[in-house]
């Protein structure tokens, strides 16, 4: 199998191409280096430390292999070359690329000798104003040890000399540092003159500064430093403290961790770097020299305070579900779903249905309660603010998961705002983060019978990355899954020991989903060697666990055809002659983040396709609360399986075709061509007023008639070899 880190970086290459690719706007180009400097970071304070605090634990031995046969030093030697490589290949993006594009373009990152009296006196009085009142610079001697440098943190080093030493003074060279406030913006927007978008670095302008602020000294050498450290969470259960309480002490012990990493100036003296080094006690590989500015990510400023359209991805929102008197009647969505199931596919259907939902169970007299999870949300989120209202006075059930990797300091605040509004918070299963996105409405209709709702979704309950994540939302009144809906709630809040039949028809980790996922597998393989159709569609962000992957060898030997479009991580070597002939791995990188997760089972021409929260990795089907559900009605199946997963598998723009040594190549471009995301906002726009629940979208054509019974869609669709 592909080694997991390896193909993480294989992602984030992926990522990189799209900030060299100049189809795209440039100042979108920009933010897809940005995001890769920020996956970058992620990687080096989770997955790198990991490494590291295995071999401080002591597996470094022969016998503590991985799964590609390397120690932890080995994997640790493999990664540090690789990790370098992309380093240098980011800053040669923005040296060769993008930095002469943007002053191109008219936008430029400035050096102080560049500017102009105006602009000088304009960062000057900015520095007076607000950045030197929030300065501490430091001389590190006995009385001033090394300050706390916090975890990427942007830091200025000196190497000091006095400049009059009397005779007990020493002529040693000490060591300044200046720390830079977060507080600050990095990138100081200058006034726009002659057309111009003109920044400066804030470690430049506080550079010019130095020597009041060291005065006595002479500056020998000065440097720009940032220190990642380990970001990993290490909790262990104790009955005297609640969940939130051992979080929120991890949370805050995070920023202190241990050095992993530290990224220099590249001009830095070797006795800056040698002191740095040591003081944070890191191998010579560890220490990063930039020919560039450091902290790519920060490039986000320039692109949120840029406005210039025509360097950006044209505006697009959402169409909207039509629903008759919504703003009047809060009721009107339950009516709807009374009359059949909703599915959304985000963005390219507005979120703006999945919080009118919400928002409606929280103002409607004859709702009684409301069960939802949270993992991650955002601070002005409308289903926040619905939550907390409803709490008041009706009886609600939020499960909140607070280690959502960094967003558990926001999670404990939703947490602790919810309890005081009035509402029940607990924060699932210990051991096992609640990564399940599901909601459920119970009410009262006028005759007094009870009736239940929910959505299910693949994606989290933020309406700020549901304009650019892409996710499927199921929104339900049929009993089935509502019920099942109802026992989950219950197993996360208490446990509830029902047995696997009880949560179906949905698939539920850890309970039965891994051992699901094998059945579906090994059944279309079975239906393969009966000679009956069999095909496997799916759509996930990785693919890692060992145990899917050989049940995916072992169906392609069947003789399944099997398409994984797989946006991240993937371990499955496809295409390899008589292990994975029948294997196509791809992955789409563009405007928008695919985030959903699509399963798609041709079952001899009973087509089954699910939809959820998991992907085929260890950690979601074992150490995960997470839930799969089935979409039944035909229409909707049809949207999911022709206009959706037929868009992504034509795609021979935006799409990698991965090879068998864990690589990949641009899909070769056909006789048209073909971006899926491009399609699917054609299809939304084309839509000004969407079909109505249990109607088919327009969609690229997959069978000869749309007239065909369904049956015979579906065995067309088993049959085709060269992707939708």
């Amino acid at each position: 199998m592909v080694d997991r880190d390896e193909s993480w970086l294989q992602f984030n290459r992926r990522v990189l191409e799209e900030a060299e690719d100049t189809s795209n706007p440039l100042l979108e180009r920009a933010k897809f280096l940005a995001i890769s400097a920020s996956n970058l970071d992620e990687f080096i304070e989770i997955r790198v430390a990991g490494i590291l605090q295995r071999l401080e634990e002591g597996l470094s031995l022969p016998q503590h292999r991985d799964a590609g046969g390397l120690t932890q030093v080995e994997r640790l030697e493999r990664l540090s070359g690789l990790l370098h490589q992309f380093y240098a290949d980011q800053s040669a993006c923005w040296n060769l690329h993008l930095q002469p594009e943007l002053k191109n373009a008219g936008i430029s990152i400035l050096e102080w000798r560049q500017l102009g009296k105006p602009d000088r006196e304009f960062a000057l009085k900015f520095f007076q104003e607000q950045v030197d009142p929030l300065l501490t610079p430091v001389t590190l001697d006995p009385s001033h040890p090394f300050p706390r440098v916090l975890n990427k943190a942007l830091c200025l080093a000196l190497l000091l000399r006095l400049k009059r030493r009397n005779r007990s003074a020493s002529s040693a060279r000490i060591l300044g540092i200046i720390t830079i406030p977060r507080s600050l913006p990095s990138l100081i927007a200058l006034p726009k003159r002659s057309g111009r978008l003109n920044f400066l670095l804030l470690e430049d302008l506080i550079g010019i500064h130095l020597p009041s602020m060291f005065r006595g000294y002479s500056i020998l050498h000065r440097a720009v430093f940032r220190v990642t450290r380990n970001s990993n969470l290490y909790m262990q259960e104790e009955e005297t403290r609640s969940i939130l309480e051992s979080v929120a002490e991890e949370l805050h012990n995070r920023r202190k961790g241990d050095a992993v990493r530290m990224e220099i100036s590249g001009s830095a003296s070797e006795e800056i770097v040698e002191r740095l080094r040591t003081n944070f006690e890191l191998e010579a590989w560890q220490v990063f020299r930039s020919s560039a500015p450091i902290n790519f990510s920060r490039l986000m400023n320039i692109y949120n305070a840029v406005r210039l359209p025509a360097l950006k991805f044209p505006e697009f929102h959402g169409r909207r579900l039509h629903l008759e008197q919504a703003a009047q009647s809060p009721s009107s969505i339950f009516a709807e779903l009374d009359k059949g199931d909703i599915l959304l596919h985000h963005p390219y259907d507005s979120y703006s249905t999945v919080e009118n939902f919400i928002e409606s169970a929280a103002t409607d007299p004859n709702v009684l309660s409301i069960k939802q999870t949270l993992y991650r949300t955002s601070a002005d989120s409308p289903i926040f603010s619905a939550l907390k209202s409803a709490a008041q006075s009706k009886d609600v059930t939020i499960v909140v998961e607070l280690m959502a990797r960094f967003d558990e300091a926001s999670n404990i605040r939703w947490a602790r705002e919810l309890e005081d509004a009035g509402g029940q918070v607990f924060h699932g299963i210990f051991g096992f983060k609640t990564h399940c996105k599901l909601a459920l409405i119970v009410r009262r209709d006028s005759v007094g019978a009870i009736h239940s709702y929910a959505h299910l979704g693949t994606g989290n309950y933020n309406p700020i990355t549901a304009r650019f994540y892409t996710d499927i939302s199921l929104l339900t009144a049929r009993p089935e899954l509502t019920e099942a809906v109802l026992r989950v709630f219950r197993y996360l809040t208490a446990e509830w020991d029902a047995g696997p039949e009880a949560y179906r028809p949905l698939l539920l980790a850890p309970v039965t989903l891994n051992q699901d996922f094998l059945s579906l597998i090994a059944r279309e393989a079975g239906h393969a060697r009966a000679g009956r159709p069999a095909r496997i569609i799916a759509k996930i962000n990785g693919l890692l666990d060992p145990a899917i992957i050989e049940a995916l060898y072992a169906a392609s030997q069947a003789g399944v055809d099997i398409e994984l479009i797989v946006r991240g991580m993937c371990a499955l070597r496809p295409s390899v002659p008589g292990l994975s002939d029948r294997i196509r791995v791809r992955s789409i990188l563009g405007r928008f983040l695919e985030h959903s997760r699509i399963f798609w089972f041709a079952n001899a021409g009973q087509e089954e396709i699910y939809c959820g929260s998991a992907d085929w990795m260890t950690r979601n089907l074992h150490e995960r609360c997470e839930v799969v559900f089935p979409v039944v009605d035909p229409a909707l199946r049809r949207r999911l399986r022709d206009e959706i997963l037929g868009a992504y598998l034509s795609d021979n723009v935006k799409a990698r075709m991965m090879r068998p040594d864990g690589g990949y190549d641009r899909a070769p471009r056909g006789a048209s061509v073909c971006s899926a995301q491009e399609m699917l906002m054609e299809i939304s726009r084309a839509q000004a007023e969407p079909p109505g629940h249990a109607q088919p979208a327009a969609r690229p054509a997959l069978v000869e008639s749309a007239t065909q019974p369904a049956a015979e869609e579906e065995a067309i669709l088993a049959k085709e070899q060269s992707g939708l």
